[in-house]
């Protein structure tokens, strides 16, 4: 079994005292400037935080599970959070949400003892920094990434397949000519999706094309702005087009409407995920319905069963449906 990494082993890497480590970490600058650099410098190569709670005996919990991530806003994440807030209730346990960009304050937050596990939605998390979280036995739940092992789990939606599947259904309807709509790359779902329209259009014998790959970010806005300047430059157009989720195709049908052309006459329009939000959106969207609620309320129930010890980490699939609406039609082949 590893052990978390201590002051001691600090001291040891950098070949100095306790009290010197201590000082130096602390900021009392009677420690010399290159002693102290060194000590710095052994802290980050072990990836070393102090234990935030004071937390003496590894018995002792917190009852706090993290959730870290680089941005809470849209209606993904407000079903998500929401279902993770309630399901760690359930349990007794509250969640402390890390916001940032930076993944020294997100590593500090999550070695420094203050939750007993975490659920982590971005991949900035290296695999340096998933050693390190695994050389201090905390448990983790990945929701942007499909990872096993003794300490992690993940609990991913079946984005490749549906990715695949949306496609061929637009193919089916005689869609030979789709666009795809992109999200953020390195992101699991993005990029997952991504390699299913790709492969569908391979097996079909359709060539992919570069310059039919739109990118969205994920975001109404962006993705609004990236369809229209598309429409207004781009010589021989597309009769559909895939979008990474129901923002992003959200702003492909204002964007579509904004230069004079019609959903699905026009042009047709699939999303992902299923958003409450598409109930108040017309042309009603085609999509592929992803259990978000389900996905949070799982990733808490996994979690608390890694820090009980009653299971080591694997890997959930859900899966997505294909709900066909108004914003896709069957066009006829001359």
């Amino acid at each position: 079994m590893t052990n978390r990494t201590t002051i001691r082993d600090v001291a040891k890497e950098a070949n100095v005292s306790i009290a010197t480590v201590s000082k130096a970490l602390n900021g009392i600058d009677v420690v010399r400037p290159d002693t102290k650099e060194r000590v710095l410098a052994a802290a980050r190569n072990l990836h070393y935080v102090p234990n935030l709670m004071g937390k003496q005996l590894k018995n002792t919990r917190t009852k706090m599970i993290g959730f870290y991530t680089t941005s809470i806003s849209g209606p993904y994440f407000s079903v998500l959070v929401e279902a993770i807030a309630q399901e760690a209730e359930k349990s007794g346990y509250a969640v402390n949400v890390f916001l940032s960009t930076d993944k020294r304050v997100v590593l500090r937050s999550i070695l420094g003892g203050v939750v007993d596990g975490i659920i982590g939605f971005e991949d900035f998390l290296n695999s340096e920094d998933l050693a390190a979280i695994r050389r201090e036995q905390i448990k983790a739940v990945f929701i942007d990434r499909n990872i096993q092992d003794e300490h992690f789990g993940s609990v991913v939606f079946d984005s490749y397949e549906k990715g695949k599947a949306a496609t061929e259904f637009l193919l089916g309807l005689g869609h030979d000519d789709i666009a795809f709509i992109t999200g953020i790359q390195g992101v699991y779902d993005s990029d997952e999706r991504l390699k299913g329209y790709q492969d569908a259009l391979s097996d079909a014998g359709i060539r992919y094309r570069e310059d039919w790959i739109i990118h969205g970010f994920f975001e109404e806005n962006k993705s609004k702005g990236a369809v229209d300047f598309f429409l207004k430059n781009q010589i021989d157009l597309p009769t559909a087009f895939l979008a990474g989720n129901d923002l992003s195709a959200i702003g492909a049908v204002k964007a579509i409407k904004s230069n004079g052309y019609h959903v699905p006459n026009d042009f047709s329009v699939v999303g992902f995920d299923g958003i409450d939000l598409l109930d108040y959106f017309t042309p009603s969207l085609t999509t592929v319905h992803n259990p978000i609620a389900q996905q949070g309320r799982l990733a808490v129930q996994h979690l608390l069963h890694m820090i009980e010890e009653q299971t080591k980490g694997y890997a959930h699939v859900l899966a997505g449906e294909l709900r066909i609406s108004h914003s896709t039609k069957r066009i006829e082949k001359y």
